[in-house]
C-alpha cells in the first residue's frame, strides 16, 4: 500500500515538471558589402526573439548542404538582362545536386525538370524567349506549391529577376507562409532595386539571402555565381529553447561590428 503510494507521488511530481522543449532554426548570414558567407559564429554571438521575448541559444552547428535548386528565371520582355547570370550558376552544380528551370513573365512554365545534367539545363535556357509583364510573387507562389515533388535534398528557390513586379495574385505574405510551410529558402538575385525591399523580405522570413548583382560583379570579379553559391551552401542550424512557431515575429540577430544580411526559418 505505501509502495503504491508513493509511485503515485512520484507519477505527480513527474507530471508537474516542465517539459523541455526546442526548436531547430535555419539561419544564413551574410557580409552586407562582400556577399561572402559569415563563418566562425558561436552561440553567444546570435540573439533570438519570439515577438519581443528572447530565447536562449543553446547550440550553433554550421553546415555545407547538398540542394535541390529551382531556377525562378525572369523571362519577361525586361528579362533578358539576367541569362547570362543563369549560365554561371548552371556551372556551379555539383555532382549530387539536381536543378530545374522554371521561366516566369506572365504565368510560369516548367522548362526543365530536374536534372543533373548541365547539357540539358543549358539546352533548355538557350531556347527560352522572353516577353510579357513580370509576375514575380505569382510564379514564386506557383514554383514553391508544386515544383518540389520528389526532392530529398535541402529545397532552395533561386530567383533570378530583373527586379520589377507586375499585378501577381499572389502577396508576400501568401508566399512566405507557403515556403516556410514547405521548408524552401528564397535567395533572390537582382539587377534594378525597385523591388529591393519585397526580395529582401521574402530572403530574410525563409533562410535565405539577397544579391544585387551588380554589387556581386564588384565584389567578385568574374565569379559572382560562384560566391552565389558558397552562400546557398552555407547555413547555421541554431538550437533555441522554447518551441518557435512560424510567426512572422521571429527575428534573429548576430552580434558584429559590420553590417550583416541575417535570415531565419524554423525547422520542421
Amino acid at each position: 500500500m505505501i509502495r503504491r503510494a508513493t509511485l503515485r507521488l512520484a507519477a505527480l511530481w513527474l507530471a508537474a515538471l516542465p517539459l523541455y522543449s526546442a526548436t531547430k532554426l535555419l539561419v544564413t548570414v551574410v557580409e552586407q558589402k562582400s556577399g561572402a558567407p559569415v563563418l566562425n559564429l558561436q552561440p553567444q554571438d546570435f540573439r533570438v526573439f519570439d515577438d519581443k521575448t528572447p530565447r536562449q541559444v543553446e547550440s550553433v552547428d554550421f553546415t555545407h548542404d547538398t540542394l535541390d535548386i529551382m531556377l525562378l528565371l525572369d523571362t519577361s520582355v525586361v528579362g533578358g538582362v539576367v541569362q547570362p547570370l543563369a549560365e554561371q550558376f548552371v556551372a556551379q552544380l555539383q555532382p549530387k545536386e539536381q536543378l530545374a528551370v522554371v521561366a516566369y513573365h506572365s504565368s510560369a512554365d516548367l522548362i526543365q525538370d530536374f536534372t543533373s545534367s548541365r547539357e540539358l539545363i543549358m539546352r533548355s535556357l538557350s531556347g527560352v524567349k522572353y516577353g510579357n509583364e513580370p509576375h514575380l510573387l505569382d510564379a514564386l507562389f506557383a514554383a514553391i506549391d508544386t515544383g518540389f515533388p520528389d526532392t530529398v535534398f535541402r529545397r532552395v528557390v533561386l530567383l533570378l529577376t530583373s527586379g520589377l513586379e507586375g499585378a501577381s495574385r499572389s502577396g508576400e505574405r501568401d508566399v512566405v507562409r507557403l515556403a516556410r510551410h514547405r521548408q524552401v529558402s528564397i535567395y533572390p538575385v537582382y539587377v534594378v532595386g525597385n523591388e529591393r525591399s519585397l526580395l529582401e523580405q521574402l530572403a530574410r522570413q525563409t533562410g535565405g539571402a539577397s544579391f544585387n548583382a551588380r554589387d556581386l560583379r564588384r565584389a567578385s570579379a568574374d565569379q559572382p555565381g560562384q560566391r552565389v553559391f558558397e552562400v546557398v551552401r552555407s547555413h547555421y542550424t541554431l538550437t533555441v529553447t522554447g518551441n518557435l512557431g512560424f510567426g512572422e515575429k521571429l527575428r534573429v540577430e548576430v552580434k558584429r561590428p559590420d553590417k550583416v544580411q541575417v535570415s531565419a526559418m524554423a525547422l520542421e
